[in-house]
């Protein structure tokens, strides 16, 4: 067994050639080995709004399509408001339609996996489908889902439709384009309407699952299913309001924030039991979303991400691959309630890296892939106990957390990561 993991590292990363997405990909071939006979691959980012991570994303994700037979891409974006872009991956609409879709979300590196797609699906023969598995409007807004919940009422269950009506009129007065800016917004609400607000939802959710035989009878079992997810969205977000109030009040219950990340895990099972067998699924998120290890700060134990949830119900069929660069800059987000999403991008110098981390291991290794999996078995010292994320560190035991890990060397902070 090989003693450093930095010596085996630097002995057994494999390089990669380009960050050209249209270019050939002979230089993944290696990926189909890493990632194995896995049905959920999970790829991940230090920090959202980079150049060299979009690109690289984009690149495996055409690799896994076109030659690994992957054919959903499950998006850290709303579960309800995926539905449009998946018909428009499947060629509803115009080439240029996309910005009516997404023109109001947050700029993460969706436009060009989407605009692939919809040129893959052309001649595919089997083609591609676009999944959103987050909350609402990355927590920005319970409108996205519970205004078609209101529509799927109106015609089983009128008498119920006061519920979400009564929901949607608090949620609108403090709904933003972000949780950056919905979360101030809620906590300024009076407590009266914070708790009216997730009585309904709760009332809502227990009346759909009390009465399913009938809203089934009354519609059908996919159009349920689907209005159903959409209120245990609106469940998820709402609670996730309250949690973060609290962490910021240094009161938060332990690991309180994990609503999302448990939603998230359970989005991507849903669409999972809801496609053909065999199906192989990519899905792009944060690194701190795929790693199959708890959060923690400072010590404090903050979250279960999704990757944990799916490493516990799918096993070696779920596989994380991490994103990381050793140099250049990153966004580091910083709060604005004057800004359009409640925070701006600052285009932030990465410091060298830090002693332990992963990406001192790497030392300069220009593109490359490391298949931690393997790393595992091979060594036994020298493991990194944290890695990028932002400007700063994520404290966890990288080996663990992650199944493989990609590099891009350097990063570069996108021109229109504000908006």
């Amino acid at each position: 067994m090989t003693e450093s993991f930095t010596d085996w590292l630097r002995a057994n990363a494999v390089a990669l050639t380009h960050l050209d997405v249209d270019a050939p990909l002979d230089d993944l071939e290696p990926l189909r080995e890493i990632i194995g006979d896995a049905r959920v691959v999970a790829l991940g980012e230090n920090s959202h709004f980079i150049d060299e991570f979009a690109a690289m994303r984009e690149r495996v994700l055409r690799f896994l399509a076109e030659r690994c037979g992957f054919t959903v891409l499950a998006f850290e974006y709303g579960f309800s408001e995926g539905f449009p872009l998946d018909a428009w991956a499947r060629g509803e609409g115009t080439d240029d339609g996309l910005a009516d879709h997404v023109g109001d979300a947050i700029p993460i590196g969706l436009d060009g996996p989407l605009h692939w797609i919809r040129r893959h699906n052309r001649t595919a023969a089997r083609p591609v489908r676009f999944a959103g598995i987050d909350i609402p409007a990355a927590g920005g807004s319970l409108l996205p889902a519970l205004t078609p919940v209101a529509g799927y009422l109106r015609e089983v269950d009128p008498a119920a439709l006061p519920m979400a009506e009564s929901a949607i009129a608090i949620a609108a007065t403090f709904a933003g384009g972000s949780g950056a800016v919905a979360a101030p917004a809620w906590e300024r609400l009076p407590a009266a309407e914070q708790d009216a607000l997730s009585a309904n939802l709760m009332r809502l959710l227990v009346r759909f699952g009390a009465v399913e035989a009938l809203y089934v009878e009354r519609s059908d079992q996919r159009t349920y299913d689907i209005a159903r997810r959409r209120v245990e969205a609106a469940c998820a977000a709402d609670y996730t309001f309250r949690a973060m109030a609290g962490l910021f009040a240094g009161k938060g219950l332990t690991a309180d924030t994990s609503a999302r990340d448990v939603y998230m895990a359970e989005s991507v099972l849903w669409h999972l039991e809801r496609s053909e067998p065999g199906t192989r699924v990519v899905l792009p998120a944060h690194n701190a979303h795929i790693q199959t290890e708890p959060i923690s700060f400072g010590g404090v134990l903050t979250g279960f991400p999704m990757g944990q949830h799916l490493r516990r119900i799918l096993g070696e069929d779920y596989f994380a691959l991490g994103l990381t660069s050793t140099g250049g800059s990153t966004g580091e987000m910083r709060l604005d309630a004057n800004a359009r999403f409640g925070f701006v991008v600052e285009d932030t110098p990465l410091a060298p890296p830090e002693p332990g981390s992963i990406e001192a291991a790497w030392g300069e290794p220009g593109f490359a892939v490391a298949d931690l999996r393997r790393a595992r078995r091979e060594t036994s010292a020298g493991h990194p106990d944290r890695l990028r994320m932002h400007s700063g560190y994520l404290e966890t035991p990288v080996l663990t957390s992650f199944d493989g890990m990609l590099n891009t060397g350097t990063s570069t902070v996108a021109e229109g990561a504000n908006g």
